[in-house]
């Protein structure tokens, strides 16, 4: 459960903070509903603000139903696109919804979002003495200096110094500090390892760890799942049915939105990837791997095992591969003149990140697998877009030479087209818990659980999860009583 005990003095601190600098936080259902929810004298002014402007009203903007616009854009539907058949080989409809409209790009805003404002209402983070610590492998630290920006509290982003160059060079701009761990991707421990020390030696920090903060679940089970929810609805069709939700564990927050689709939809299942060459759930396995943003040699804390239904693993030279026929102009070409997609279907290819192009070879796995219908929708989010990782093309070249036909035909042909249903496994309950005990291990013997905690996780989901899901209108009456202290919404 998320602590909501509140610091009367340090509130009163972060109140007059707000205060101050025009700081008004919107509510969990605000993000799900902003058509129906923020008041029309915010609406006004967000028509003069940039989406990724360093603006307060920006908050308002954090959720999954922003206009396509670069400024002065308000709402509209849920951002998603469907994939056509003639791209990924089968015949069940895949819909993919769209991070790269939300503020910095990434849905992670939301994530950080869920995170810190339940610390910042309550008082138990100072916003006037203490930095928010943002642990990450790249996005989640984006939109966690983002937010803190926003809400007027310093920052610290940490991530490992392998990751791609356009995330440092935004962080720069925007995190009051940056600091680079060793590794890549999967070097998470190193990332903790960081955060522990800043911990033991700095009273001014306050650590955000997106891989046990429950903020980070609550945030997509509340606004994420209704938002594929609405999509589905909006596409199904008389016979359509929801077959499940196909995401890549990174954090594992997204998976949670899963929790409220199967919820909403009993027959549904959720997927969880992972990168082939770390396969920490498939089989205990470790290692490197180049899919940024997945896979990090350890099960998350806010990962409900209990409740997932299978693991993907995705090799991640196909997802490079398949990221290049999507990215490069020879693969554009080739898609549009052999797979017939039109203008608008090759532009949405820009959509996905390398993570994005991951999370859909594990949709298409899926549907193979169970050899899924026209009548089935399967799910699943393009967390960033291609613009996040166009160093990585110039690395890939730079590697492999330029991307031609052959390379072409080859990748539609062999990893699309002819997508295997091998490194799938369904898990039994046996299987569930042998992937959530493997959290003992990070967990309990690094970061200061216990195993009473572990087994509570496991064997007491109503204290845990479930317990979680039910705190969303809790922590929005916290918000309308710290907007109310603020005054600011009295003066629009």
């Amino acid at each position: 459960m998320i602590n909501l005990e509140i610091n009367a003095k340090n509130l009163e601190k972060n109140v007059r903070k707000a205060r101050e600098n025009n700081v008004v936080i919107p509510t969990f259902k605000q993000m799900r509903n902003p058509l129906g929810g923020v008041p029309q004298a915010l609406l006004d002014s967000l028509c003069g603000v940039g989406i990724d402007d360093s603006d307060p009203l920006n908050l308002f903007r954090i959720t999954w139903k922003n206009e396509r616009a670069e400024r002065g854009g308000l709402f509209s539907q849920p951002n998603f696109i469907e994939l056509p058949r003639e791209l990924t080989g089968v015949d069940a409809r895949i819909i993919c919804m769209t991070g790269k409209f939300f503020p910095t790009g990434c849905h992670k805003v939301g994530a950080s979002f869920g995170c810190l404002v339940p610390r910042l209402v309550t008082g138990q983070f100072d916003s006037t003495s203490q930095k928010a610590v943002w642990p990450s492998t790249g996005n989640y630290c984006r939109g966690g200096a983002f937010n803190s920006k926003l809400l007027a509290c310093d920052s610290i982003a940490i991530l490992p110094r392998g990751m791609s160059r356009e995330r440092f060079e935004w962080l720069s701009k925007t995190a009051g500090e940056v600091i680079a761990t060793p590794g890549t991707e999967s070097n998470v421990k190193e990332i903790f390892d960081k955060t522990n020390e800043l911990r033991a030696t700095r009273d001014d920090v306050a650590i955000f760890n997106q891989f046990d903060e429950m903020g980070n679940y609550l945030w997509h089970y509340s606004v994420t799942g209704p938002a594929i929810e609405q999509a589905f609805e909006s596409i199904k069709g008389p016979r359509g049915s929801f077959a499940g939700v196909c995401l890549s564990s990174g954090s594992a927050g997204s998976l949670a939105c899963g929790d409220y689709l199967k919820q909403k939809y009993p027959g549904s299942r959720i997927a969880a990837g992972e990168a082939l060459q770390c396969p920490t759930m498939l089989n205990n396995g470790f290692g490197a791997h180049r899919i940024e943003g997945i896979g990090d040699k350890h099960i998350p804390w806010v990962h409900n095992v209990k409740n997932t239904d299978m693991v993907i693993a995705i090799d991640d030279r196909d997802s490079m591969a398949v990221f290049r026929l999507f990215c490069e102009p020879e693969g554009r070409r080739f898609l549009a003149d052999e797979a017939k997609l039109g203008p608008s279907q090759i532009e949405d290819l820009s959509l996905m990140g390398i993570s994005g192009v991951s999370n859909v070879l594990c949709a298409v796995k899926f549907a193979k697998y169970f050899e899924l219908t026209g009548d089935d929708v399967v799910a699943t989010i393009l967390t960033d877009s291609a613009s996040m990782y166009r160093s990585r093309i110039e690395e890939l070249r730079d590697a492999d030479g330029d991307y031609g036909v052959r390379q072409a035909v080859r990748d539609f042909s062999a990893l699309l087209m002819g997508a295997r249903t091998d490194n799938v496994l369904e898990l039994s309950y046996p299987e569930r818990k042998r992937i959530h005990n493997l959290k003992y291990f990070t967990w309990v013997e690094q970061q200061g659980k216990t195993a009473e905690d572990l087994n509570d996780q496991w064997y007491n989901q109503e204290r845990s999860f479930i317990g979680v899901q039910g705190q969303a209108d809790q922590i929005d009456a916290l918000i309308d009583r710290f907007n109310d202290m603020t005054g600011l919404l009295g003066r629009l």
